[in-house]
């Protein structure tokens, strides 16, 4: 169990949207370089980083902003928005971006997403964002009619290293984890799975580390860590004693 501290990127500053709406933007760092070492002198292991404005695009657009984010921390990164095509990519993971996260791609060119996953093996996740069900594509701005299950299930045996689940309606509503769904689909898929969207308290963490949790490769964490609801280090031991406690 990974807790990912999130940097979501909007126009080169940290914000936080309320259900990916990008007009309830809260900024929280204009240097996200600076909020990439914060969480590392916190003890976070790895780092969940969207380019907000990059997904709605369909292209980078804050490649500065994760440049000196990498620059400044040796804690590996993932990498989403605006990843579609292979270019894009091999140039991130080139920068040394650790896995780059594929969503809008992942509904509209399955085929790309199995090509980078062969070429780039265990460094390409899919972004699942559900809204009721069914997967939002282009920034969440529109739905597809693929459910999220379906999505899952797509990539089985393609090689991903992972499945990023975010329930669209709890993201940065602090309204806790969608278990239920991430579950449903973390038990249809031999991918791992990482929860996302409305993580609020330690007793959301405490939930990650009960025992029908265990298939859960992680859990995203963004507005709670921002506005002191959760404290980092308090997070972070209960999830290593209980991984330790079923070491």
């Amino acid at each position: 169990m990974i807790l990912y501290p999130a940097i979501d990127l909007k126009e080169g500053q940290c914000v936080r949207l309320l259900r990916g709406d990008m007009a309830q933007a809260t900024v929280f760092n204009d240097d996200p370089a600076a909020q990439a070492r914060a969480f590392a002198e916190q003890g976070f292991d790895y780092l969940h980083v969207v380019d907000l404005d990059g997904a709605f695009a369909g292209q980078p657009m804050n490649a500065e902003a994760v440049e000196r984010m990498l620059a400044a921390v040796d804690m590996p990164i993932q990498l989403g928005g605006g990843i579609r095509d292979l270019r894009i990519v091999r140039a991130w993971l080139e920068k040394g971006v650790e896995r780059v996260i594929i969503g809008t791609a992942a509904v509209r060119d399955p085929d790309f997403v199995k090509e980078a996953a062969r070429l780039f093996p265990r460094r390409v996740a899919v972004g699942v964002d559900a809204r009721d069900g069914r997967v939002a594509v282009d920034g969440w701005a529109k739905t597809s009619d693929l459910s999220a299950l379906d999505l899952g299930r797509r990539f089985e045996d393609a090689g991903v290293a992972a499945i990023i689940y975010t329930d669209i309606a709890r993201d940065g509503a602090l309204k806790g984890l969608n278990i239920e769904a991430t579950l449903a689909l973390a038990e249809s898929v031999s991918i791992p799975v990482i929860a996302s969207g409305g993580l609020a308290s330690i007793d959301d963490v405490a939930r990650l580390t009960s025992p029908d949790c265990a298939r859960l490769a992680g859990a995203i964490v963004g507005r709670a860590l921002y506005d002191g609801r959760l404290d980092p280090a308090e997070a972070l031991a209960l999830i290593r004693s209980r991984r330790g406690a079923h070491a």
